[in-house]
């Protein structure tokens, strides 16, 4: 039996954060993370999405999370998998793995 796609969406914008202004761009860390996963994984296991909070939203998935980006109740890049928030803001790399691993088989 085929193992369904583990979906990564990354919600950002061209501008940096106002909270976050050291800190690696949402296109910047969409790169990052799905380089990151694809030397660790399989990349046929996975979907990635980036959403600019920027355009209007082509889900209501979708237009959910912006909502609550524009409204400053989670901070931008937003990384999500399979409907869960797992970093915003400045996200690391170790509790995105940690839910990766326990959605993928190796």
């Amino acid at each position: 039996m085929t193992q369904p796609k583990v979906n990564i969406t990354v919600y950002g914008a061209d501008r940096i954060c106002a909270s976050c202004v050291n800190a690696p761009g949402s296109k910047d860390t969409y790169e990052w993370l799905q380089a990151a996963v694809f030397r660790k994984f399989n990349k046929n296991k996975f979907e990635f999405v980036y959403v600019d909070i920027d355009q209007p939203a082509t889900s209501q998935k979708h237009e959910k999370y912006i909502e609550q980006l524009e409204s400053d109740a989670l901070f931008y890049p937003l990384i999500v998998i399979d409907d869960e928030v797992v970093g915003e803001g400045i996200p690391t790399i170790k509790p995105i793995m940690q839910v990766i691993e326990s959605k993928v088989t190796l």
